[in-house]
Formats: C-alpha cells, sequence, structure tokens
C-alpha cells in the first residue's frame, strides 16, 4: 500500500529541493546510470553522491536495479527514475494551478466590477 498523496508529495518535494538531487533526476530522465557515472557527471564525491540517492531512494524518485544493459552481471546497479511521484507532482500542480486561475478570474470579476 502506498503513501498517503500529502505524504508522498511531501518527500518528493523535499527532495527536489537540493539542486544536486534535481540535476540526478535530469540526468535519470534520460537514461539509466550507475552511482559513479552520476557522480562524474554532477561533479559530486562518491560519497556525496550515496547520500544524495539515498534521499531519493527512500522519496521514491528513483530505483536500483541489478545488472545494467546488456550485462547480466548482478553487482552492476543501475539508478532509474520512477514516473509516479513525479506524475503526482505533476497533477498537484495541475490542481494549484486551476485553483489559482479561478481565483485570480474571481479578483479580477470582482476589481472590474468596483472600478
Amino acid at each position: 500500500m502506498g503513501l498517503p498523496a500529502s505524504v508522498s508529495l511531501d518527500r518528493t518535494l523535499a527532495a527536489l529541493a537540493d539542486p544536486n538531487r534535481r540535476h540526478v533526476v535530469d540526468l535519470l530522465s534520460r537514461q539509466p546510470m550507475r552511482a559513479g557515472e552520476l557522480a562524474q557527471a554532477t561533479g559530486l564525491s562518491p560519497q556525496a553522491m550515496s547520500r544524495h540517492l539515498r534521499v531519493l531512494r527512500s522519496s521514491e524518485l528513483i530505483e536500483e536495479s541489478r545488472g545494467g544493459g546488456d550485462s547480466v552481471d548482478a553487482r552492476v546497479r543501475l539508478y532509474v527514475l520512477r514516473s509516479t511521484p513525479m506524475n503526482e507532482l505533476k497533477t498537484w500542480l495541475e490542481q494549484t494551478e486551476a485553483l489559482w486561475s479561478e481565483q485570480l478570474l474571481s479578483f479580477k470579476a470582482h476589481v472590474e466590477e468596483q472600478g
């Protein structure tokens, strides 16, 4: 059973608050990558990358898979972006945008009525 939407959204937003983690998400949106490849692409140390990957895994934005590409080597760990948290974030943003658009239209009508 998944987390309540608000808890899941909070975890997603907290994980994405860091620019390095957003960079990792951007890289993984293009293709699965190994931790070392991510560290090299971002210029972070392996230790720092490990901490960021831990946060992204705990927020369920990414998952780890074993045996990458054509390799059947179970020691190879690839990180893959999960779509569910991003879809939940997109839905929330769309709902928030619709609410604000409605509120702004009401405010505009009120101002025009007054003036």
